[in-house]
């Protein structure tokens, strides 16, 4: 199948409207049709100010990043990302055309 990876970078402390933006992220999404996504808490990186965060016990809790991800269609990703700009939600995203599907057949074990 064809589609759209769409990923966004979100500080793990930043809210939209008093919930974490990446949770936000998640339920508004679903909210609007969207099957599935998934948020993956980085361990070290750097921003465009090219200073280096890493995990060292608690003292950064809250400044490393969230990524939040998404496979759909391309109807869906302009869907979530108009809701975005609806908002007026401030985050920095890549959108990549994917290709993505299942790989087998019968259910899960």
């Amino acid at each position: 199948m064809q589609g759209t990876y769409l990923r966004f970078y979100v500080h793990e402390n930043r809210k939209h409207h008093g919930i974490l933006l990446y949770e936000w992220l998640l339920e508004r999404a679903k909210q609007v049709g969207i099957h599935g996504g998934s948020a993956f808490r980085a361990i070290a990186g750097f921003g465009r100010h090219g200073i280096l965060h890493e995990q060292h016990f608690f003292e950064l809790a809250g400044e490393l990043t969230v990524e939040v991800e998404f496979l759909l269609n391309e109807e869906q990703a302009q869907v979530l990302l108009g809701v975005l700009r609806q908002e007026k939600v401030r985050v920095f995203y890549a959108k990549v055309a994917a290709e993505f599907g299942m790989i087998g057949n019968g259910a899960a074990p």
